[in-house]
């Protein structure tokens, strides 16, 4: 081997394991922020490392545990690019979940890989928190498949919450998925897309079979970006896609980037079937915390008009159900100012 061929491969490989951190938060004149708080922490959660990202510009703000969705898509670029006034209204812990991110390990058992192992997760997560916090209640926040978890977990176990906040709700996926390719197929007849109609019809309507649950997927969701169901405007597209690629991010090297991809496929493949069966409106009719659900109303990947139902039937102390007309799966991130404005003045402030 030569020499240049031999330096090629250090280069790999330490940049491969090398040691990455969270940024921290800065004054104007670039020093740290006293009392702020960036970092990141393994933790073992039902047995399996898992990794923390912990932020916010105040650590003496309320704790709120972020559940990413996907599953496997943790969001912490996101949040720092969008939607930074989160991490200064709370100390934002971002959890990449079983086998997601930097979690992502190829020894978890296959058998481990269930929603009722990520709700058991979440209550351990919310536990450690409560306990490094020195607090009685965090807030929990989900966004999609997120969503469908927290709402799962408070039903569990309600004492350990303020509220839950979900964005882009999941009520029942695989109706979700029905009314999702009714959409695009739509769309791809209104707009003489004789291409997109015959993909569609040759992956056929949902729900898709195990082994092809992934390509068909893959596959009908470029079709929900392209018709402004997953992004409400071309623009908002380009600039989240671009954020969360997943070679911007600063907490991963690039053994965690690989991971990230690896952790996706498989969790579709493993996970994706069971949450399909689940619905809320049987499984959770009443919630014992104040919830707050904030919906795209142009959402096709978790259509607004099952948010409604839900929402309409749903027991709860308090409820409120926020639509953004600029947005679809994404209010948080499309719609970010007036999403931390309803935050702060309807879930912090109005509690």
């Amino acid at each position: 081997m030569s020499l240049r061929a031999s330096l090629f491969g250090i280069i790999i490989a330490l940049a491969a394991t090398s040691c990455v951190s969270t940024p921290p938060f800065r004054d104007k004149e670039g020093k740290p922020i006293e009392g702020s708080i960036a970092v990141m922490e393994k933790v073992t959660v039902g047995g399996i490392d898992q990794w923390l990202f912990i932020r916010g510009a105040d650590s003496s703000r309320p704790v709120l545990l972020f559940l990413h969705g996907g599953p496997g898509s943790p969001e912490t670029p996101l949040v720092r690019s969008f939607c930074p006034d989160l991490e200064r209204l709370f100390t934002v812990v971002h959890w990449e979940q079983r086998m997601s991110g930097k979690s992502y390990s190829g020894n978890t058992p296959e058998e481990s890989i269930t929603v009722e192992q990520y709700v058991r997760d979440t209550l351990e997560v919310t536990a450690y928190l409560r306990k490094r916090f020195e607090r009685d209640r965090i807030y929990l926040m989900g966004h999609s498949w997120g969503s469908i978890l927290g709402v799962l977990t408070v039903k569990r176990d309600p004492r350990p919450y303020h509220a839950f906040i979900g964005i882009g709700q999941v009520v029942h996926q695989i109706e979700g998925e029905e009314l999702s390719y009714d959409f695009v197929m739509s769309k791809a007849k209104e707009n003489n897309d004789r291409r997109a109609v015959r993909r569609l019809e040759k992956i056929g309507r949902p729900p898709y079979p195990r082994e092809r649950i992934v390509s068909s997927l893959w596959k009908e969701r470029k079709l929900v970006v392209k018709y402004g169901g997953a992004f409400y405007s071309g623009e908002n597209r380009k600039k989240i896609m671009r954020a969360r690629h997943i070679l911007c991010q600063d907490e991963y090297n690039l053994c965690d980037k690989i991971n990230w991809i690896r952790g996706q496929i498989r969790l579709c493949r493993n996970l994706f079937n069971e949450i399909l069966g689940i619905d809320l409106r049987e499984a959770a009719p009443r919630l014992e915390v104040p919830v707050y659900f904030f919906q795209g109303a142009h959402d096709y990947q978790t259509p607004a008009a099952l948010v409604k139902d839900y929402f309409g039937m749903l027991d709860a102390p308090r409820k409120e159900l926020f639509l953004f007309e600029n947005s679809a799966h994404s209010p948080i991130f499309e719609e970010p100012e007036r999403f931390i404005e309803l935050v702060r003045d309807k879930v912090l402030e109005g509690r």
